[in-house]
């Protein structure tokens, strides 16, 4: 591309910041209904310690590597959290004196109700839309978060 020369194409970057926006709005929508069935509202850096939170637990260290948080702010995070009731901290059978965060039994039936959500996101794609997307993003696998 010559310089001083744009493109027809908006950015990439600007397309798929566009595209988050659009998902976090019908997240939102869909939460709603969550918070009247007497869910807790979480915070968006909340929500997003919740997604890379591993099934069986995970060190908060490791939390705060994967949200590119400092291990302060990732634990106040886990404080509210604990607080609300959906993460417990637990001993790390792998490191002695280490601590795993993982889902409570409320917080995994929370993530339960998230994933239909997004599932029901998913489907007002289209399937094929959503397929392509997934395949797509699937390419990225060093997260920048």
């Amino acid at each position: 591309m010559d310089e001083g020369i744009a493109s027809p194409d908006p950015p990439l970057a600007r397309l798929l910041l566009l595209a988050s926006r659009w998902f976090d709005a019908r997240s939102r929508d869909l939460l709603e209904e969550e918070e009247e069935e007497g869910w807790p509202r979480l915070s968006p850096a909340q929500t997003l310690l919740f997604a890379v939170l591993d099934e069986g637990g995970t060190p908060p260290a490791e939390l705060a590597r994967r949200l590119g948080n400092s291990r302060q702010a990732t634990g106040q995070l886990i404080d509210g959290l604990h607080r609300l009731g959906l993460v417990e901290l637990v001993d790390n059978s792998c490191r002695r004196g280490g601590r795993l965060v993982r889902y409570s039994p409320r917080g995994q039936e929370l993530r339960a109700a998230a994933y239909r959500i997004l599932a029901e996101l998913e489907a007002s794609l289209g399937a094929r839309r959503a397929r392509t997307l997934r395949r797509l993003l699937a390419e990225f696998t060093s997260p920048v978060i």
